[in-house]
């Protein structure tokens, strides 16, 4: 499926480019939260006349997430307290969703979406170096510290 991308999205192209990609993505996620639109002739003239709008409006969000970054670099680090065995094991596990709200919470809102995890789930006590993309072009990271209740 050809498509004509309305933002940057990363490893896959930026404003404007056609690019083809599997169906279901374009479908099912690129076309319905508004990054892309299919590309026929129709679609290429109207984005040809908003292209100026496009790319002002990606510009001015890459601004306010370079923004949003260097308040986050500013916090010096994040603790989330949960129950840990006396080894160190988490009775659970930490994951994106608790690093978002462990953020939000320090004062800096994000999404779960904007975690990015280096295996997944945490499931030991310790420091972690968290890395948040908060735009294509745009990654910071948080010292996380997890400790034992």
């Amino acid at each position: 499926m050809q498509v004509i991308l309305l933002e940057k999205i990363g490893r896959l192209g930026d404003i404007g480019d056609q690019v083809d990609v599997k169906s279901g993505f374009g479908r099912n996620f690129l076309v319905p939260q508004g990054k892309a639109v299919p590309a026929t002739a129709e679609n290429i003239a109207m984005f040809e006349e908003r292209r100026a709008e496009l790319e002002a409006a990606s510009a001015e969000k890459l601004t306010a997430a370079q923004g949003r970054a260097k308040l986050i670099e500013a916090m010096s680090e994040i603790s989330i307290v949960a129950n840990a065995s006396e080894e160190g094991k988490l009775f659970g596990s930490v994951g994106t969703r608790e690093i978002a709200d462990a953020v939000t919470a320090a004062g800096q809102e994000i999404e779960k979406a904007e975690v990015l995890l280096p295996e997944g789930v945490i499931r030991e006590v310790g420091e972690y170096d968290i890395d948040l993309q908060l735009h294509a072009d745009v990654t910071t990271s948080v010292k996380l510290i997890i400790s034992a209740e």
